[in-house]
């Protein structure tokens, strides 16, 4: 199995509202929880109560899709809020992120990082010292995985920044976007994620889910074509659309019904009907 770390703040945890899209149920993608991998089902993080849609899972759908057959697995270690300091290599979530990867390399090979983060350092002149932090960063995790071609993907900060709500007092996105274009263009096999067109949720600061679902799509381009992606792709919206009618297979519908069961939106003789329809 493959697998890809999940770095960075609020927008890469995720925080779209999970009824604004359709659910990504795939056998073939997993989630690490307690050093063991299961079946991906969004919420990917637990940083907060409130988490959400993330990228992850329509980048992984996406994977899936030109991998048939083969699973791939996400390791979630993005952190609500947090900083571009809090991402210091000898710091909590950097070890954290490290030790997570150690589980998953036991059974899976780690192909790549995913990395969005820039909201909290978007004022008070932060971004002055943000690129040597974030190239300090990404060579640090190079080593310690002993992988000095591991591509990195690095989102760019949404435009709607700076205006209203939470994200009100992040003037200076603008910076921080052009240090992490600068990165994603200097270093090797780091390629930068354009985040055009996509849009927030009321609070101002974190992407909605609709948005969310389409930089996944975005960050696997940049991933599986090893470029930058500077702009929208076409048909972002179709591939949406179509995943959410995809038939499911019979392991993924029995995981939503004891899903359904377990959170009491099924009675136990509900639940064993619709496990009969299968001739179980």
């Amino acid at each position: 199995m493959k697998s890809i770390l999940l770095i960075g703040q609020s927008n890469m945890a995720g925080r779209g509202f999970i009824a604004d899209v359709e659910p990504i149920y795939n056998e073939h993608i997993h989630m690490l929880r307690n050093g063991r991998w299961q079946m991906m089902a969004e919420p990917l993080h637990s940083d907060r109560q409130i988490a959400g849609i993330g990228p992850a899972a329509s980048f992984a759908q996406a994977w899936t899709e030109d991998h048939p057959g083969e699973s791939i697995g996400l390791i979630p270690c993005a952190e609500g809020g947090s900083s571009i300091d809090e991402w210091d290599i000898e710091g909590v979530l950097v070890r954290h992120a490290i030790s997570e990867v150690s589980f998953a390399r036991e059974t899976s090979e780690l192909i790549g990082i995913l990395w969005h983060q820039g909201e909290s350092d978007s004022y008070g002149d932060r971004y002055k010292t943000y690129e040597n932090k974030l190239i300090l960063l990404c060579r640090h995790l190079r080593n310690v995985f002993n992988r000095p071609d591991l591509p990195i993907m690095i989102g760019e900060l949404g435009s709607y920044l700076g205006k209203r709500g939470w994200g009100k007092h992040a003037v200076q996105f603008k910076e921080i976007n052009r240090i992490l274009s600068q990165v994603a263009h200097t270093e090797h096999n780091c390629y930068y994620v354009s985040s055009t067109d996509l849009t927030a949720n009321p609070d101002g600061i974190h992407l909605d889910a609709l948005s969310l679902r389409r930089f996944g799509l975005r960050y696997y381009e940049a991933f599986s074509k090893q470029q930058h992606v500077l702009d929208r792709l076409d048909g972002e919206e179709e591939w949406i659309e179509k995943r959410s009618i995809r038939t499911l297979s019979k392991n993924e519908y029995i995981y939503i019904q004891n899903t359904k069961l377990a959170l009491g939106e099924l009675s136990y003789d509900e639940y064993m009907s619709k496990i009969a329809e299968l001739g179980l």
